[in-house]
């Protein structure tokens, strides 16, 4: 009994457990079936301080306030904000709260900050302290030959952008060029230029391969004249920057002393008149007659060919028997105009030797002899000036040229005894002298009589 007692003894005291549990059961949750169980779960502690697990933003600062205090950084109801460093960009919500499911309201993170890749520069380059992300420093350099315009170096600024604008690199330099060095050169016989020869200069630039020389001026293997003659050349780089250079070609032209005309005559030059293979000719005024060389020639040691020429007083022989005799002695010197008349008293003869008198000093000028043929046989004479002509000579005047003894006329031969033209009539000194000019004298005969022309006044 006692152990049965024992045994009821155990058996109510279980039954007053269960009936106080119970009662506590029923006084804090709702009444639930029995075909629904209950699920307890584990017990919360609001009051935890790492309700939350604890935040952390790499390069980047959080800043939480908590309903417990500051101390408390992930307690339920804890707000962080969240901010990122210099060069970082925060990516998700910048303020998170704390929830009663014990995660935060939402996430973030902190992302680097980075500029856009520089440009190369076609003609330099740049290094960079950091890369391409903030407070990196970017320095620019030009290549060789090239300047920097514009800032030397950029920065990256923390809103992803570039300090200042892009630099450029510009070509400034100009490029060199090496003329070749000054010359001199003796002229040419008989030219007073010589022909210089040179080879082209080159012209180099740091920056670029093509380049444009100019020459400006004359240029190699033509003919220089006289004296210093400056040559330049130029030249441009792509930029348009530019360089010269210059020297100087000089031709010599060696040189006799200037030779004098003789008395009575005068000196026809070729080239300079003086120059090294000039060919002066001399020449006597009319009635006057050449003796010794009839030209000389300056030569390369600056001294003049043979000796001086002079000019004497004609002398001809009257007495001489044929025509051809006579003749002879004018033959390339003098001109001859021969006068037919039938008498002295002839009214045409007595008018042209009147105009023939005054016209002297003229037809010298023109190297012109007067040859008059007077009369008729057997009284008939022939003369130059005073000097009496023989009579076979003056028969040979008038069958060689066919001059009439029957009327009065006036033959002009050339300096080669060529008859040139006929006048029945009188001239005057203007009609003949005319005529002589246009048709007998050579061009350098008429530059002598330009210059003589007012000798006769």
């Amino acid at each position: 009994m006692a152990v049965t007692l024992h045994g009821v003894v155990v058996i109510l005291i279980f039954y007053v457990t269960v009936s106080a549990g119970a009662e506590e059961m029923y006084s804090n949750y709702e009444l639930v079936s029995e075909e629904e169980p209950i699920d307890e779960g584990p017990r919360l502690d609001y009051n935890d301080p790492t309700w939350c697990h604890l935040l952390s933003l790499a390069n980047g600062e959080l800043s939480c306030v908590s309903p417990r205090g500051r101390s408390y950084r992930s307690t339920l109801g804890t707000r962080c904000e969240m901010t990122c460093d210099r060069g970082y960009k925060l990516v998700g919500k910048s303020s998170v709260l704390c929830l009663a499911n014990r995660r935060w309201s939402g996430t973030a993170f902190c992302r680097q900050k980075r500029c856009h890749v520089l440009h190369l520069n076609p003609h330099g380059r740049y290094t960079c302290t950091q890369g391409f992300v903030v407070d990196s420093r970017c320095d620019y350099t030009c290549a060789a030959g090239y300047r920097i315009i514009g800032q030397h170096s950029r920065t990256c600024q923390p809103d992803g952008s570039w300090s200042s604008i892009e630099p450029v690199c510009t070509d400034d330099d100009p490029p060199k060029i090496r003329c070749p060095m000054s010359r001199a050169k003796y002229a040419d016989p008989g030219a007073l230029t010589a022909k210089v020869a040179w080879d082209p200069p080159v012209a180099t630039d740091t920056a670029d391969k093509a380049l444009e020389v100019i020459l400006v001026g004359q240029g190699p293997d033509t003919a220089f004249k006289e004296g210093g003659t400056i040559v330049r050349y130029k030249v441009y780089d792509l930029a348009r920057n530019r360089a010269g250079c210059k020297f100087i070609v000089r031709v010599v032209v060696r040189r006799c002393e200037v030779l004098k005309p003789p008395m009575h005559g005068y000196l026809s030059c070729s080239s300079d008149t003086n120059n090294y293979g000039a060919v002066c000719e001399y020449h006597c005024d009319g009635g006057y007659e050449r003796t010794g060389t009839s030209s000389r020639v300056c030569q390369f040691n600056h001294s003049w060919s043979g000796a001086p020429a002079e000019c004497r007083q004609m002398e001809f022989r009257s007495n001489v028997k044929t025509v051809s005799a006579l003749l002879d002695q004018f033959y390339e010197k003098r001109r001859l105009l021969i006068i037919s008349t039938p008498g002295l008293m002839n009214q045409e003869y007595r008018l042209q030797n009147l105009m023939i008198q005054k016209s002297r000093c003229g037809l010298d000028l023109r190297h012109v002899t007067v040859i008059e043929l007077l009369g008729s046989a057997p009284q008939e004479r022939g003369r130059i000036k005073a000097k009496p002509l023989h009579p076979g000579v003056i028969e040979g005047l008038r069958q060689a040229f066919r001059i009439s003894r029957s009327y009065f006329s006036m033959l002009i031969l050339d300096k080669n005894g060529v008859d040139r033209e006929r006048f029945i009539t009188p001239m005057s000194s203007d009609e003949l002298f005319a005529y002589i000019d246009d048709f007998l004298l050579d061009e350098e005969e008429r530059d002598r009589l330009e210059l003589h022309r007012d000798f006769c006044t």
